[in-house]
């Protein structure tokens, strides 16, 4: 046994009965694997330090949670006790240049698409064909509000042969008929715009000419005549004129991929080369112009055929403004162009002014424009020009008189309902 891990204990009366000897205590804690290698026992313990100044202790590492967010000291692991993931860099904010460069590149498809709407029609305006449709002689003073002239020809300016045969428009003699006048009237203040159908039949007073049909203006002196004739019966100004010719119309429909129309009526015209069934259904550009000249087969003949004129007209209209039409780039160029290229307009007849007569025929199918008849007294007198369509002068000069002064109208005014008086 090793000197070094005993050390006398003294005893209190000296030395003992058997001889005075002295007692060990021997520690046997430490160093007893060392004992069992050889008796050898492990180094004594270092002293322990001397008293110095105390030691700060070292700063204790920022943790991070999963998520990044720091953790307190001491606080418990997020996650039900799990232990705290490795310390992460935390995120810093987003920069937003990526979000400015797509908001700028949304403006500027935005923008470029309003100019493509705007430009389409403008440069369509271009190819449109004119002609003076100024009236002559005396004309009348201003009147409230502006009136258009909107005439439906036989033209069959485009058309081919074979187009004019697969339409029954017949080829063209040289003429130049109207198949619908209609006078457009757009208010200066309240009340609703008026479409107002004139009835190529009707026997006026034409200058220069005696009394005849109205459409024998046309086919006599052209737009001018015409517009003149009209000025003398009703006292309205004509402010601009716009004409479309039987492929125009039908080129307009077929570039909306046709135009959704109710059929009141099983409609069978041989003449206008239609057969057509009772329901609501898309007709072609094809049908379309066959139903709006349908005549013969119609029970009220050409007042029958106004009130579908003015109908498929705001149709028409209807279908153009939708988003099917405006939003699709190819549709919308073949829209204002087949239209452009197959109408006729006064030479004093502005882009304000058509835009004022298409929106109002549009008006017309959604009830915000009048739909109306210059007033009637007979669809079948005898006069010298054969059965014609004499007006109710003192129902029509009231009305027209309402049209020159500005009066609002919200409802048909008497006679206007396509109804011969009495």
């Amino acid at each position: 046994m090793s000197d070094d891990h005993a050390r006398p204990i003294p005893q209190r009366g000296g030395s003992d009965a058997r001889g005075g000897d002295d007692v060990f205590v021997v520690d046997t804690r430490r160093g007893a694997r060392g004992a069992g290698r050889g008796g050898r026992g492990a180094p004594p313990p270092p002293p322990p330090p001397a008293a110095s100044a105390p030691v700060a202790p070292p700063a204790a590492a920022t943790a991070y949670d999963e998520l990044g967010r720091p953790v307190r000291p001491g606080a418990p692991p997020s996650g039900g006790g799990r232990p705290p993931s490795a310390p992460q860099t935390p995120r810093g904010p987003r920069r937003p240049g990526g979000a400015r460069r797509g908001l700028r590149t949304v403006v500027l498809l935005l923008v470029l698409w309003l100019v493509f709407l705007v430009a389409t029609p403008a440069h369509a305006w271009t190819q449109v064909a004119r002609e003076d449709t100024t009236p002559g002689g005396d004309r009348p003073k201003a009147a409230a509000g502006h009136t258009y002239l909107l005439v439906g020809s036989d033209s069959r300016k485009g058309l081919t042969a074979e187009e004019q045969k697969e339409l029954g428009v017949g080829r063209d003699d040289g003429g130049r008929r109207t198949d619908s006048i209609i006078l457009v009237h757009t208010p200066s203040g309240s009340g609703k715009p008026v479409v107002v159908s004139i009835p190529r039949d009707s026997y006026l007073e034409i200058p220069g000419e005696g009394k005849n049909k109205v459409n024998a203006a046309f086919a006599i002196g052209g737009p001018k005549l015409l517009a003149e004739t009209l000025e003398l019966a009703t006292g309205l100004p004509i402010d601009g004129y716009v004409e479309i010719g039987f492929g125009g119309f039908a080129s307009v429909v077929d570039s909306l991929g046709g135009v959704e129309m109710c059929v009141p009526r099983d409609i069978e015209d041989d003449k206008a080369h239609i057969d057509l069934k009772k329901g609501c259904q898309t007709l072609s550009g094809k049908d379309a112009l066959g139903y709006v000249r349908a005549r013969y087969s119609d029970p009220k003949g050409d007042l029958g055929r106004a009130e579908r004129q003015r109908q498929f007209l705001g149709a028409v209209m209807k279908q153009a403004a939708t988003p099917s039409t405006v939003l699709v780039p190819w549709r919308w160029w073949g829209f204002t162009h087949a239209a452009a290229s197959g109408v006729v307009v006064g030479e004093d007849t502005s882009l304000v002014d058509t835009y004022r007569i298409l929106t109002t025929m549009r008006k017309v199918s959604g009830g915000e424009a009048l739909g109306l008849v210059v007033p009637i007294s007979s669809t079948n007198a005898s006069t010298s020009a054969g059965s014609s369509v004499l007006w109710d002068d003192e129902r029509a000069d009231a009305f027209f008189a309402m049209l020159r002064e500005g009066e609002p109208l919200t409802e048909p005014p008497p006679g206007t309902d396509g109804e011969p008086a009495g």
